[in-house]
Formats: C-alpha cells, structure tokens, sequence
C-alpha cells in the first residue's frame, strides 16, 4: 500500500498537467466555433475573465483566509504585470491569430511556448542547465525538436487524409466563417508573439508564488486585473460598436463561461500548484498534446482537413516532449538525493567512492550509499 501511495503522489502532477491539456483543447474548439459565428475576440477576453474573477475569488476569500500574506507594493506590481502579459496581450493576441487561421493551425503553433519558456527560465535561473550532462542535453535537443515539429506541422501539409466524416458539412462549418479573410502569416505573427507573452507570464507566476504562496488569491487578483485591462483594449477596439457586447444562451455564452472557469480560473491555479514543486518548464513541457487532441476534435467538430505532414510533425514532437521530460525526470531525481542528504545528521561525512557511488558516513556507523544514477537510496549497517 506504501509503494501505491507513493506511485499514486508522484502521479499527480502528470495527471494534473493532461487535464489542464484537455481543458485548454476544448476551449480552442469552443473559441474557435464562437468566433466562428461572429463573436468579438476582445469583449470574449473581457467576459472570460469576469466569469473567472466570480467563481474562483470566494474560494479565495474562505479557503486561504489565514494564510493568504499581506499585499506589498512589489507583488502589486508584479499582479498587475501578469495580467497585462497573459489575460490581456496574450489572449488578444491568440483569438486574433485564432480568427486569421484555423484552431488546428493555432493549436500547432502555440508549441513554441515550451522553448520560449525554457530559454527564459534558463535566463532567469529557474532552469538549471549543465551542458555536459546528459539530461540537460536532452532538455535542450527535446525543446528543439518539439520546435521543429511545430514548425513541420505547419508549414508542410503534404496529401490530404481522405477522412469520411470531414466530407459531409465542410461546406457548412466553413461557410459560417467565409465572413473572415483568412491570413495566416498574420495569424502566425500574432500567435507567436502571444506565445512570448504567455512565457514571461509563466515564468513570473513562478516567481510570484516564491513571495505570495497563495495560488488562488492570486488567480483571482490575476483574473479581476485582467477583466480591467481586457475591458481597456475592448472598448478601444470596438469603439462604437455596442452590438458585439450582447451575448444569448448560445455557443458565445459556452465560449465565455467554458474559458473563464476551466482556462483561466482552474489552469492558472493548477499551473501554480505544480510550478511550486516541478518548476514552469515542466507545465509547458505537455503543451504539444493539445496540439494532438485539437487536431483530432477539430476534423470530427468543424470538420477540419488533416493532411499527412501535419501528423508526421505530431509525431516528431511527441519525440521531443519525452526527451524534455525524460530530463526534467533526472532533474527531479537529482533534487531528490539532496533534499534526503539534507535532512540527514549534521555529523554525517561524505567520501566518493567513484563517479555512481557515495558514502555517507555519520557517528554512529551508519552508511548510506547514494546510486548517483537515481536508481536507489541504499541503507546498510556497517563498520565503520
């Protein structure tokens, strides 16, 4: 039962990170359909979080009554920063692209954010980086071939997949959005730098967290700055136009509710919970796999063509996610061995023994060999 529990605790994280995936598919799908059918990009930020500000601030308010800290002017600062990045450029930005191209197309590009966010957090020293160990070569190559996947996936299509099901209502889904020129080096241009956006948020939530330890008080200060900020850009955008703020009890409504509680509500949470323990590379490392999930749901939902290139890129970046977390695995076995050294006697001495084994002696003859290669932790009582 030990082992199961510890198999189930190091599973969490894993778990947590392809639920946020699958939410963040679902809301391309819903966004795109919306958009689709003639609603504003801009109000639909504003709107998304105003819904998420509503449900997550009174689990805020009860849940972290006691251990959210004092609001300083330095974490101030820093909330108002992360919403300008995230709810209000990156987002804008996105549905923009999202409106020029199509939600496979935005989904495929928007894999350029784990190397924008490796790199920053190299930057920023969140990332440690030795270049002759092997791990994080396979942290540095993985990101490289996720890019170029991305890369491959949409710029060559190659022959079209001939799916039954994407025959029957192409002219029907495609038909709705003829109303919007489609324009995809604009649409890559904007989601790309959405992307640097969305990485600079990431990498200053992780710092944020470091003096404001209370995730969903600053979700929902995050939320509640971003429904300000995105209000700001809408009504400069849609000046005079009232008509787009009106919303019904259609696909809109689902677009607005669906990405304020699922994306940005719940994810901006979870993402801080798992970034305290597994760092911001870890989080984005998944972020092909909704590439994956919308270009599957698209071709079913709005009957988006799949050609042979696009899968073929999918493929290559799977090949690079399990390079990245095979070396964010090593990582955390690495932090592993010392959080243990750590917490051992202060009497205890160290001797190498060679380039895989450590001894760990302590006065009361007690030794613990260390397998540098993570494979064991190994107690054994000898003479000292």
């Amino acid at each position: 039962m030990g082992s199961l529990g510890a198999i189930l605790d190091q599973s969490k994280p894993f778990l947590a990170v392809l639920f946020l995936q699958f939410g963040i598919s679902g809301m391309s799908i819903i966004t795109k359909f919306a958009l689709n059918q003639g609603m504003s990009q801009h109000v639909l930020v504003v709107y998304r979080h105003a819904i998420a500000t509503l449900v997550i601030a009174p689990f805020a308010i009860v849940l972290e009554r006691k251990i959210r800290p004092k609001m300083s002017l330095s974490v101030f600062v820093k909330i108002l920063l992360l919403a300008l990045l995230e709810p209000t450029m990156d987002q804008n930005l996105l549905y923009t692209g999202m409106k020029y191209t199509t939600a496979t197309f935005t989904s495929a590009m928007t894999n350029v954010l784990p190397a924008f966010v490796f790199l920053l957090a190299w930057i920023v020293n969140l990332e440690k980086v030795n270049i002759r160990k092997l791990h994080s070569q396979a942290k540095i190559l993985g990101t490289i071939v996720t890019f170029g996947g991305a890369m491959l996936m949409t710029l060559i299509n190659g022959p079209m997949l001939p799916l039954p099901w994407t025959k029957s209502n192409n002219h029907h889904v495609f038909s709705s959005a003829s109303a919007v020129k489609q324009d995809p080096i604009k649409g890559a241009l904007m989601i790309i730098f959405g992307c640097f956006c969305w990485a600079g948020f990431i990498i200053l939530q992780a710092i944020t967290l470091k003096s404001y330890p209370a995730e969903l008080s600053l979700t929902a200060f995050i939320c509640l700055a971003g429904t300000i900020g995105g209000s700001i850009v809408a009504l400069a955008m849609e000046a005079g136009n009232a008509a787009v703020w009106s919303i019904h009890f259609d696909v809109k409504l689902l677009a607005a509710v669906y990405s304020g509680v699922i994306c940005s509500g719940i994810t901006y949470y979870v993402q801080g919970v798992i970034m305290r323990s597994r760092g911001p590379v870890f989080v984005t490392a998944f972020n092909p796999l909704s590439m994956v999930i919308v270009a599957i749901l698209s071709s079913f939902i709005l009957s988006e063509i799949l050609y042979l290139g696009r899968i073929i890129g999918a493929i290559v970046i799977v090949i690079g996610l399990y390079m990245v977390l095979w070396g964010k695995s090593k990582d955390q076995c690495s932090s592993n061995q010392n959080i243990k050294v750590e917490e051992a006697s202060n009497d205890l001495k160290m001797i190498v023994i060679d380039d895989h084994q450590t001894s760990i002696i302590s006065d009361q003859d007690f030794v613990v060999v260390l397998d540098l290669t993570c494979n064991k932790v190994s107690p054994t009582k000898e003479s000292v």
